[in-house]
């Protein structure tokens, strides 16, 4: 019985893990006859706690878990003892029927409950709780599974993992096969979450040539794609080719081809210029590129709906308004504000922003202005409202996002209404944000960006605040100052260190001038040296479940964040996920969906911008309920509760333990973060720096001097491919 090709049949009694990634899966089996329980390990895809699997494969001995049987192939069939279809029907795959409702169905029907669901459905209204709505639902559901099974089972003959099936069939239906064969590189471009590699392997399976003219097309919109997500507006012409080569392997003539070839069908556009390389754009990014020059332009120039004010009257009246003395930049900053049409307020933290926010609020105001403030994200916004007392939306808020018409109401037909418009945290905006926005922005208002230029740039293709400060054309004015009450903060003062390259004081290490300690300074930063990634996670853990939380009374869900700046290790966001969601929350109430395990009381974060639901990227909620009959999931977002179906957690993330670039825009009370030398690539200044401005009142890194040292000197960013300073200079040549 334990040799290569074994078979079994089984009862699954429980799922223990399921990845909708690859259908990889681990279950607890009921043997039949012998009534024996044993672990399954293998593709199972999408399995159901009461279905009968006719299992080939082998044993084996985990080290840590024991025997366990490693099925290389599945058979399954519906459950036939009353037990086993209950337990089939409470396990929530079917949309309308939860465990209480499976119980009166099997208490009504006992072994012929499924015939009855499949071929009898009208009589499923004898049951109390089942009208024509839920009827419906059930039934809609029940065939969904079916041809799901069916789309799966082709899927799994062309090596393509089962977790892709659900979105698959969202979006083509009963048309998928047909859709899918005819054309595979089309899930590359409509289906989230499936990239260029995966549909390549299924065209391969198809027998499509490796040179055909869509599989190049595919890749070259895949390469885009990549250039994207690292930042880019554009890419070289010669890089492209270069990159396409790489990932193709077909000859370099075909893919130069090809790109004219894009061009013509106006999917691309080439940017030539006399003493340049040829840039080549997505047709939408060169769009957005040239449409903000052009509305910052024209902004600058058209008459402003805002008078001039004497600066220097005002700026003895505001600050005797606020009972504060402005510095001298600040003095200049509120100025420029007050005769300049567009500008950028730029420093790090401490230098005292939100002060000359809040004093252009209060002249503004008093003459009565119409002025709209707004950020990138919700936690942003809501911070400007807490710091300025003024009301503050998300920019998609401030557009007024329609679902029902997929499209923002605000735009030129439709403007805002404003002469004034405040946009904090600019480094995170990318350049499909701004252009939206200005396209609503009226000609007449003025516009004031804030922001932290030395933090890291936008998650989205752009470099909008860098470019902004470079062009020449809008003024900036950068405050350097820090403020008494902000020196007193090691965070703060560290952050500055960080940012002129210095390495920043450790524990006691803050000393006055003649060498003694400051009794004036917050001990509010602190360093851990460990060497091994191993014991930094352990360390992490004690200091979010125990060490923190006891000293400092911190929330360990929701006021202490872990930052890393990668995914991977045992010091990545996954691990740190797992053992931190382990540790703090005890839930029993859980499910899996994409390889990852969610409880209720989780904290999860979204990674994708999702306008239906009004809820972004960064966004962080905690899960408030599950809710298996309806496969959906409650979340509490800052902004309100949010439904989600079981088949679209693939936007969310745990978020015990997120990436530096995910913080953005944040603040936290505490952060707790790793630095170490196996973040290497990534251990750069800006990282750094945008880490430890993320936290308010406490910072802990963990890791190794040398780490936080390489980090410090390392002063190397990736260069953004973007031409819109360019073309901001080229709108005032004349």
């Amino acid at each position: 019985m334990e040799k290569t090709g074994t078979e079994i049949k089984g009862e699954i009694e429980r799922i223990t893990f399921a990845s909708e990634d690859d259908g990889f899966t681990v279950a607890k089996v009921k043997l039949i006859p012998e009534e024996i329980s044993i672990t399954v390990i293998g593709k199972l895809f999408s399995p159901v706690p009461g279905e009968i699997l006719s299992l080939k494969g082998e044993w084996v001995s985990h080290p840590q878990y024991g025997k366990q049987f490693k099925a290389s192939e599945c058979r399954r069939e519906y459950p036939v003892t009353t037990a086993g279809i209950r337990k089939y029907l409470r396990s929530g795959f079917i949309k309308g029927i939860g465990p209480v409702m499976a119980d009166r169905i099997v208490q009504k029907f006992g072994d012929k409950s499924l015939d009855i669901i499949e071929n009898h459905r009208s009589m499923l209204t004898e049951i109390e709780g089942i009208g024509k709505k839920r009827l419906a639902m059930i039934s809609g559901s029940w065939d969904k599974q079916q041809e799901l099974r069916e789309l799966i089972l082709f899927l799994q003959s062309y090596g393509i993992p089962a977790g892709y099936a659900s979105k698959i069939y969202k979006k083509y239906r009963e048309r998928a096969v047909s859709v899918i064969s005819e054309n595979p590189y089309r899930l590359a471009r409509e289906i989230f979450g499936i990239g260029f590699l995966t549909a390549d392997q299924l065209a391969r399976n198809f027998g499509i040539p490796p040179d055909s003219q869509e599989r190049v097309k595919a890749g070259i919109l895949h390469i885009f794609k990549e250039s994207a997500e690292e930042g880019h507006l554009f890419l070289p012409i010669g890089e492209l080719i270069n990159k396409t080569e790489s990932l193709l392997e077909v000859n370099r003539v075909k893919i130069e081809n090809t790109i004219y070839s894009l061009e013509a069908e106006g999917m691309l556009v080439i940017d030539r210029r006399d003493g340049f390389e040829d840039a080549v754009y997505l047709k939408k990014f060169y769009r957005y590129e040239c449409e903000i020059a052009r509305k910052l332009a024209e902004i600058l120039k058209a008459p402003g709906s805002i008078r001039t004010i004497d600066p220097e009257k005002t700026i003895q009246w505001v600050q005797e308004k606020l009972s504060i003395r402005l510095a001298i930049r600040q003095m200049e900053a509120l100025r420029c504000a007050l005769n300049q049409k567009v500008m950028v307020i730029t420093g790090g933290p401490g230098t005292g922003k939100t002060t000359v926010i809040n004093s252009i609020l209060q002249i503004l105001s008093s003459s009565r202005f119409k002025i709209l403030l707004a950020a990138p994200t919700g936690r942003a916004s809501k911070r400007m409202k807490e710091t300025t007392g003024w009301e503050a939306k998300t920019i998609h808020r401030l557009l007024e996002y329609s679902a029902k018409e997929n499209t923002f109401r605000r735009n030129e037909e439709n403007p805002l209404d404003c002469d004034l418009l405040v946009l904090d945290e600019v480094s995170m905006i990318d350049v499909p944000l701004l252009f939206e926005l200005l396209r609503a922005v009226p000609p007449s208002a003025s516009i004031v960006f804030v922001g932290d230029a030395d933090q890291l740039p936008s998650v989205g293709p752009g470099n909008i605040l860098h470019d902004l400060i470079t062009s020449g054309v809008i003024p900036v004015v950068r405050l350097n100052e820090i403020f008494r009450q902000s020196v007193e903060s090691l965070i703060i003062s560290n952050a500055h260190r960080i940012n002129h390259g210095l390495m920043p004081l450790l524990g006691q290490s803050q000393k006055t001038q003649t060498g003694e300690l400051s009794n004036k300074i917050r001990e509010d930063f602190f360093f851990i040296t460990q060497e091994e990634s191993d014991k930094v996670a352990e360390i992490i853990k004690r200091l979010v479940c125990e060490r923190i939380p006891h000293r400092f009374g911190f929330d360990p869900f929701m006021d202490i964040q872990v930052l890393t700046p990668m995914r991977k290790g045992s010091a990545g966001t996954e691990n740190l996920n797992a053992v931190l969601q382990d540790t703090l929350n005890t839930s029993k109430e859980e499910f899996f969906f994409g390889g990852k395990r969610f409880k209720r009381g989780d904290k999860i974060m979204q990674i994708k911008n999702n306008y239906v639901k009004e809820v972004f990227n960064g966004d962080i909620g905690k899960i408030i309920h599950i809710n298996e009959e309806m496969q959906e999931v409650t979340v509490e977002y800052d902004t309100g509760r949010i439904k989600y179906k079981f088949n679209e957690m693939d936007e969310v993330v745990p978020a015990y333990a997120v990436t530096v670039h995910k913080s953005q825009g944040c603040e936290y009370p505490a952060v707790v973060m790793p630095v170490l030398t196996e973040h290497y690539l990534l251990l750069k200044r800006n990282l750094l720096y945008t880490a430890v401005t993320r936290a308010k009142k406490l910072v802990v890194l963990v890791g190794t001097k040398k780490a936080l040292a390489i980090a410090v000197k390392n002063n190397k960013t990736q260069g953004r491919y973007t031409r819109l300073r360019n073309r901001l200079k080229e709108q005032f040549q004349f």
